[in-house]
């Protein structure tokens, strides 16, 4: 998608509350992939990702801008912890993973895509198999009907989604569990991905319902319409030229290490992940992957640890650095209102479903936010999540008492709904202020 930085930014608006200087960032980043592809392959390949590190406290949008940055222009992306892996030669997950785990998506992404573009040709050879299926099991309960009635009763049925639910016997493969896994220097392979090739897979009867069969039948099909070695070649690809990595809680593996103890392999974490982020081949099941185009974003909160005190050699790795702000009332109130997937919308459309029809008066959204700052400033600061718990304290009652069968009723929640839910708690904020 060729988007300029000013239209991304407008798109990562209509999710993301603030944090402009980091949109920012991310968009120019964006932005210089797309600049770059157009460029003659001796200056492409002389041009690597500037990669970005967001310093902020957590719920103020560091991943939610990464994730949505992906989603945007349909790149792999994968989010990871730093704190899940271990230096080289302790036991854990090393580093090399994160490239496999986002090549997996980009075959997820790449198969996805060849499947609609063989769906047309699909859906009657599927939809002719699960007829038929309908029709065996249909005439030996009628009788009056002629072959010919019952296959266009049946038909008008289906069409209505009237056998959505009927069960069915169909022909479908096994599922296949991987026995066991090495877990090598080179890739992570089952035994079951090592002879894949020698063995044909086994098909089954499995009852199941229209809708499930027509799902399984849709892909088997597809299957047999789709080279794999092309949408491997592909992802790799894909990979390699439009991959996101988001590191997450860098801080985390930052900071010089006693002797003993768990977190000896701190720095030896940084170390590997710094060959990554440079620039390596990594060898998956699927080929093997570069990963001097990946654009990596790292983030972490920072508090005790600073980025300064990463090694050197990872620091030049990470030559943008964004530092997000903590969200303020203000800012609680957009996020309450504003983003097309608004928490307030979610809610709503949740208990829409059990004929509840709740609406939010402006007041009451001010008198959350205010009570979200007074929450982060006096315990963890949680940020943005911290409009979940409340939201969840605030409509508990409603959402426990609603369901079964009546008609639609509407509830209004105000201010003064919010304060009697959180009597106690603004009780509380009211005594700070006699304490010296």
């Amino acid at each position: 998608m060729n988007l300029t930085p000013k239209e991304i930014v407008a798109q990562l608006d209509k999710y993301i509350i603030g944090q402009v200087s980091a949109k920012k960032a991310v968009a120019v980043a964006l932005r210089n992939r797309y600049r770059r592809s157009q460029l003659s392959k001796e200056i492409r390949d002389e041009i690597t990702p500037k990669n970005i590190i967001m310093k902020g406290p957590t719920g103020v949008g560091k991943t939610e801008i990464a994730r949505r940055l992906a989603k945007l222009v349909q790149a792999p992306f994968v989010k990871i912890e730093a704190t899940k892996y271990t230096e080289v030669g302790y036991v854990g997950r090393d580093v090399e993973s994160m490239v496999r785990d986002l090549v997996e998506v980009a075959v997820r992404m790449v198969k996805d895509e060849k499947q609609h573009s063989v769906e047309t040709k699909v859906k009657p050879i599927v939809e002719k198999q699960i007829l038929q299926k309908i029709y065996d099991v249909k005439k030996q309960e009628q009788t009056t009907l002629s072959e010919n009635e019952l296959k266009a009763e049946i038909l008008e049925k289906y069409k209505n989604g009237e056998f959505n639910n009927f069960t069915i016997e169909i022909e479908a493969l096994q599922n296949s569990k991987p026995i066991g896994m090495i877990a090598g220097g080179m890739a992570e392979l089952s035994i079951g991905d090592m002879f894949e090739g020698f063995f044909p897979k086994k098909k089954i009867l499995r009852k199941m319902s229209v809708s499930q069969a027509y799902e399984t039948l849709m892909q088997e099909e597809c299957d047999k319409l789709i080279d794999l070695d092309t949408v491997n070649s592909e992802a790799i690809k894909k990979a390699e030229e439009e991959g996101i990595i988001f590191i997450d809680e860098m801080d985390k593996i930052i900071g010089k290490s006693s002797s003993n103890g768990p977190d000896v392999s701190r720095e030896g974490v940084q170390r590997d992940i710094l060959p990554i982020v440079e620039g390596c081949t990594v060898a998956t099941k699927y080929g093997n992957v570069k990963t001097d185009f990946i654009l990596f974003i790292a983030a972490g909160a920072f508090h005790i640890e600073k980025i300064e005190d990463m090694i050197p050699e990872l620091q030049g790795r990470f030559p943008i650095r964004v530092e997000l702000d903590n969200l303020t009332k203000e800012d609680f109130i957009n996020i309450l209102s504003k983003p097309q997937n608004a928490i307030t919308l979610q809610y709503t459309s949740l208990l829409a479903v059990d004929n509840i029809d709740v609406k939010f008066t402006n007041d009451a959204l001010e008198q959350l936010a205010e009570i979200a700052v007074n929450e982060n400033e006096t315990s963890e600061n949680i940020g943005a999540r911290r409009l979940h718990t409340l939201m969840e304290a605030l409509l508990e009652d409603i959402s426990y008492n609603a369901g079964g069968d009546h008609p639609k009723v509407e509830v209004v929640i105000d201010k003064n709904y919010v304060n009697n839910v959180f009597s106690e708690t603004t009780k509380k904020y009211d005594l700070r202020k006699y304490i010296l």
